[in-house]
């Protein structure tokens, strides 16, 4: 599983790098992006991360920004010290919003509701793939 990281406080990068370390062994940090512009050429030329955590407020403005400069599929974690903009994160590809300081059990929750929806998504898929041969 790659992951991306858009967090601009390299604390914060940090210490959630270690958490999923911890709760999500076998998972890969692709990059620790730590602005709207580093994003956007990251998520342009790089390879597509499988999930991706994404902070707000970044330095350079909020990273609901970089969504009109690029497409994005990967479902998204966002992370953010302020509760005002859980509505439009959920306009955003948005699987859960966490609020700062993260703690390991609400990590874990996110990263469980998102192995279930990738599940559900793969169990469609065989069985439209199924209806399709048969």
């Amino acid at each position: 599983m790659n992951v991306l990281i858009i967090e601009d406080e390299s604390i914060a990068a940090r210490r959630l790098e270690d958490m999923l370390k911890e709760v999500a062994p076998g998972w890969r940090v692709l990059a620790v992006l730590d602005s709207i512009e580093s994003s956007v050429e990251f998520l342009t030329a790089g390879p597509e991360p499988d999930l991706i955590f994404m902070d707000i407020e970044l330095g350079d403005g909020q990273s609901f920004e970089i969504f009109p400069r690029v497409s994005i599929d990967a479902p998204v974690v966002f992370i953010t010290a302020y509760q005002e903009h859980t509505l439009k994160a959920f306009k955003h590809n948005s699987i859960d919003y966490l609020l700062k300081p993260l703690n390991k059990e609400e990590l874990r929750a996110a990263i469980d509701k998102y192995q279930k929806v990738q599940s559900l998504q793969k169990k469609q898929l065989q069985k439209i793939h199924a209806q399709n041969e048969s």
